[in-house]
């Protein structure tokens, strides 16, 4: 009995080691599972990502030669130069995706189940609105006559226009994914060569949001070394995602367009040229560590964040892992007041009252999706000692309310917290002012002289959120 125990517990401890199908399984920082359950194998994508696919290990392949617009055989001598749409894409996204949620097991019932669930747990009341599909919606090869990435009828019976249809007549918008390359990150039909063809088929299916990636890039759309004339906007990386904006373009329906190139070829120095927004970074994760180095990816590039053009943090991880509620309170809060999109990440379903009270502060979606300053918040020095830390512990920004002071405890403990009033940018140096508590939504008792310090103890890893106004 014991030898038997001894071995369930062996195949278990194998099991809790691996990753499911199209889970993550290797890449840059990675330190979950780098196996995968039987019959799925993990699979090279790229330097960030290893994924669990079916079948060998084997990386899809191209051919030179493609039909439906674009071209998959090297950079063009004229790459177009269309900007992205003015009609979508000012503020920052709001909306779920449902890849950190489901990864590739995803069919209709799930999707349209968060799309209702944007009703009933009032996200769609404070601003919620774009629910997008995330990789593996396709079948594996494209119709052989039209040329169109063909939706898997087993997962989509309605296809996704007939998707599209029942989230628009919720009053939300629903958003898709493709690739910049070859193939999916999955392995599904990627968009590079068919950008025309592609665009034309998500706008006749009521598309709005498009996710783009960057996976299986062919060899001779790489980058080695500089672009040319140091402008990464010549680059082969940006070329591939400028003909999909053109292809965008064309549509009578206005596509909100995601870059999804992990921060490579210097993106957040074009992509606001290019699209509404772009990845800094390889996937996120459910740990501190993440969200404090992505933060600091975020500072060294916060000049390019503007309406229409977002630093994307990458998707939401509130209800996934072993986050502290205080580590999910500064998770929002620093996508908020860096004005990241914000797509949640989990099964809306399982979240917990706490956590749905994070996601839906009024006051503080109200700063993220401000229509008058574009500009994030950006690190200042509290006061003329305080210390350095990493990242920044203390961050100000103006809304249409007033100044904002948000305030995160990077210790493993609790710590005072404290700022001189005049050390805040915008401030100045003379009057009273109050303060109100952007979390509790009241107001800070009495008032403040420009020369007074406001200081509050802040829980290990929390985030405190105040505006700031005259008295």
């Amino acid at each position: 009995m014991i030898a038997k125990t001894l071995v369930a517990l062996s195949l278990a401890s194998v099991a809790l080691s691996q990753s499911g199908p199209y889970g993550q399984c290797g890449g840059q920082g990675w330190t979950g599972p780098t196996t995968c359950e039987s019959g799925w194998t993990c699979t090279y994508s790229n330097p960030y990502y290893s994924q669990c696919l079916p079948g060998s290990n084997t990386t899809p392949t191209s051919s030179t030669t493609t039909t439906g617009g674009g071209s998959s055989t090297g950079v063009p001598g004229s790459a177009p130069t269309v900007p992205p749409s003015t009609a979508v894409g000012k503020l920052p996204a709001l909306g779920w995706n449902s890849w950190n949620a489901y990864r590739g097991d995803i069919n209709e019932a799930k999707i349209l189940a968060a799309a209702n669930q944007f009703i009933s747990l009032g996200l769609k009341t404070v601003g919620y609105q774009y629910v997008n599909i995330d990789d593996c919606w396709a079948k594996m090869g494209r119709d052989t006559n039209t040329k169109r990435i063909v939706p898997d009828p087993n997962k989509f019976p309605n296809g996704i226009s007939g998707l599209a249809t029942q989230i628009h007549a919720l009053g939300l918008k629903i958003g898709i994914y493709s690739d910049a390359g070859t193939a999916t990150c999955a392995g599904f039909p990627g968009s590079l060569g068919f950008e025309s063809v592609d665009a034309a088929t998500w706008g006749e299916w009521g598309i709005d949001y498009l996710k783009y990636d960057n996976c299986n890039v062919p060899g001779n759309w790489s980058d080695t070394g500089s672009p040319p004339g140091g402008d990464w906007y010549n680059s082969n990386s940006a070329i591939r995602y400028r003909q999909m904006t053109a292809a965008l373009a064309a549509q009578s329906r206005p596509i909100q367009y995601a870059i999804c190139n992990w921060g490579n070829a210097n993106v957040w120095d074009w992509g606001g040229r290019v699209g509404h927004s772009w990845r800094m970074s390889g996937d996120s994760s459910a740990t501190w560590s993440y969200i404090t180095s992505i933060i600091n990816t975020n500072l060294a590039h916060i000049s390019s964040t503007k309406f229409g053009a977002h630093n994307d943090m990458d998707m939401m991880e509130i209800g996934n892992g072993n986050l502290t509620i205080q580590e999910q309170r500064s998770h929002f809060a620093a996508w908020v007041f860096l004005k990241s999109p914000i797509l949640l990440g989990t099964d809306l379903s399982k979240l917990t009252t706490a956590q749905l009270a994070i996601i839906k502060n009024t006051e503080l979606l109200a700063f993220h999706q401000d229509a008058t300053v574009g500009t994030p918040a950006a690190p200042f020095k509290a006061y003329s000692t305080a210390p350095t830390t990493s990242p920044p512990e203390y961050y100000s920004g103006a809304s249409s309310k007033g100044t904002h002071v948000f305030i995160i405890n990077t210790s493993s403990s609790s710590a005072t917290k404290q700022f001189t009033l005049s050390s805040v940018p915008g401030l100045g140096t003379s009057g009273n002012f109050k303060l109100h508590d952007m979390w509790t939504g009241a107001d800070v008792s009495g008032t403040y002289a420009a020369s007074a310090s406001f200081s509050v103890s802040v829980a290990a890893h929390d985030t405190a959120a105040y505006l700031i106004t005259k008295a």
